[in-house]
């Protein structure tokens, strides 16, 4: 065997640790297209993070989602990329859309992009915020103009700030005002960065507006990332909920797209790390 390090042998040993545990996934986990899955790190919380960044990469993923600043060396000596980061820029409630949060976010986005650049972190998270009667018109300018701040940050150092979409409904997050595509694309359009993208997750859109294909097909250029979950209940992404993962990442697959793909549902089953494993096989085989 050539000499590897330690990162590179502990990704050879996962892919090949994921061929044994389910026949044929060894080197169909991203290999398909650019796509690459990864997995959100706060669902499998009850697993303490050095075991499950093992697990992880026996498994054959080589990626994990929404990791804080102090987490993201745990992930690195593991052979694991970040594929979002949390730098604490704002939060779901404390948003873009509300000019107060701005200085907030620009500072944590000034401190953390380039440790992101330089740790090899591509994407991190920030959020639309609450609404709390705020009109739409209002949030949208207010977010275009704080992005408009952050965006050169983020191109000079070529990573990608990424504003989630999230539904608004009861089990949700309530008052949340980016909560349709239309909302996002209004700002995604006036900021009008390479560097500012949409992480449309495909679980909360479901539930606010459904038309999950068409509307990834046709937003394809303002999408930068992606969230799975099962609905109804954000569980596995399984044949016990209504979206049908398959077609779902072969439509991603045929918008060229080549960025992260981040499991991000709560297992019910008494095997957390095997509805992953399941769910890494299905979309792998897709």
């Amino acid at each position: 065997m050539p000499n590897l390090t330690r990162r590179e042998a502990l990704i050879a040993t996962g892919a090949a640790s994921l061929g044994m545990m389910i026949p044929g996934a060894a080197g169909r986990v991203n290999s398909q297209t650019g796509l690459v899955q990864s997995v959100a790190r706060w669902c499998f919380s009850d697993i303490p993070l050095e075991p499950f960044c093992s697990a992880v990469a026996e498994m054959g993923l080589t990626a994990m989602d929404l990791l804080t600043v102090d987490e993201w060396a745990v992930a690195h000596d593991h052979g694991l990329t970040v594929s979002c980061g949390d730098v604490g820029a704002g939060t779901i409630e404390d948003g873009l859309n509300e000019p107060r949060n701005h200085p907030t976010i620009v500072r944590a986005f000034e401190e953390y992009v380039p440790r992101a650049a330089r740790e090899g972190v591509p994407n991190v998270i920030c959020f639309f915020g609450n609404r709390r009667g705020m009109e739409d018109v209002d949030g949208i300018d207010n977010s275009i103009r704080c992005l408009q701040e952050c965006a050169p940050i983020a191109e000079a150092e070529g990573v990608t700030i990424l504003v989630e979409v999230l539904n608004s409904k009861a089990g949700g997050h309530v008052d949340y005002i980016g909560d349709h595509m239309t909302y996002a694309l209004e700002v995604m359009r006036g900021v009008d960065s390479p560097r500012v993208r949409i992480l449309y997750d495909i679980y909360h859109m479901q539930i606010m507006e459904g038309d999950i294909i068409r509307t990834l097909t046709d937003a394809r250029e303002w999408i930068g990332h992606y969230h799975t979950g099962g609905v109804p209940g954000r569980a596995e992404i399984d044949g016990t909920q209504e979206l049908h993962y398959p077609a779902i990442v072969r439509a991603i697959r045929d918008t060229g797209f080549s960025g992260f793909m981040a499991h991000e549902f709560i297992p019910r089953s008494g095997d957390p790390l095997g509805s992953l494993a399941q769910a890494v096989e299905l979309c792998a085989a897709a």
